[in-house]
């Protein structure tokens, strides 16, 4: 069996790239949390449970309160803003990346976010069988002086994972949360990420999915409320709006670099789908640190 290699201050295993923070491993130094309380781009999945307190994070532009039982996840390339710790919070954070997911031997659907709400809210017996599983993978992490083998720490992580997904999709999804549709919802969700400034067209979508083009508008519509079109659209303005708030980059530039020929239309487009310009929208956020 593989062993992990070592451990990072206690906070990280290499073989995994598997990363977790509690009240029992905070943040080591006032320059260090200053540095991670910026806004950034998550190049890992993320997730973060209260287990008592209140804080509220921002995710893409929006809010969310996180209370007892509440958790939050976050995707790879989202706009990220944690806050400062509050007094009296007492919390888990873990972070892994998509080796360490491939290497699960299940997939979680949730994770891809279908149902569009990135938060979860846990019953008391769900809580308090979450909790004691972060619970394993912080002592693990973190606290073990010993070496750990790699499939004991895959093996807690698929079960965290397993609950978090039956949690997500309790009732809000037909019992079998696999079914074809919402697999189907999922693929097409890849899809528009993987090839986002490509801008395929949705007939070029439908066939990479092997689904007629109205088979794919109501599976789309049925999953995000929206066309495809539409939710192509959407996502492509929510990947402006993150660039034009958290880069240096003019709206030129931007326009070229999300697939548009014509900056024009694509400052037309940004207006009718956001109600501002993308001039207006630049000086909103102040990254001075400060």
């Amino acid at each position: 069996m593989k062993k992990q290699k070592g451990k990072d201050e206690g906070l990280q295993n290499d073989e995994l790239g598997v990363k977790i923070r509690s009240n029992d491993n905070p943040y080591l130094s006032v320059d260090s949390q200053k540095k991670l309380l910026q806004p950034r781009r998550l190049s890992s999945y993320f997730i973060v449970l209260i287990e008592s307190g209140s804080i509220t994070y921002n995710l893409d532009l929006q809010d969310f309160t996180l209370t007892d039982g509440h958790l939050l996840f976050a995707m790879p390339n989202q706009i990220f803003t944690p806050p400062a710790k509050t007094d009296n919070l007492k919390y888990f954070k873990l972070l892994f990346d998509e080796s360490t997911l491939a290497l699960l031997p299940q997939q979680f659907p949730f994770l891809v976010n279908p149902l569009n709400a990135p938060t979860i809210v846990l019953d008391g017996a769900a809580k308090e069988r979450v909790i004691k599983v972060f619970g394993i993978l912080n002592q693990i992490l973190h606290i073990d002086k010993y070496e750990t083998d790699t499939e004991i720490i895959l093996a807690y992580l698929n079960s965290l994972l397993s609950e978090l997904n039956s949690a997500y999709f309790k009732n809000k999804a037909p019992l079998n949360i696999l079914n074809t549709n919402l697999s189907k919802f999922i693929e097409f969700k890849l899809v528009v990420e993987t090839y986002l400034t490509e801008q395929p067209s949705i007939n070029t979508i439908a066939e990479r999915l092997a689904l007629s083009t109205n088979s794919l508008y109501r599976i789309v519509k049925e999953h995000s409320g929206t066309s495809p079109k539409d939710y192509f659209i959407n996502r492509l303005m929510a990947e402006a709006q993150r660039k034009l708030r958290y880069s240096n980059i003019s709206i030129k530039e931007l326009a070229y670099e999300l697939g548009f020929n014509d900056p024009d239309y694509f400052s037309r487009l940004f207006k009718k789908s956001t109600g501002k310009s993308a001039s207006d929208f630049l000086p909103r956020q102040d990254l001075s640190g400060k």
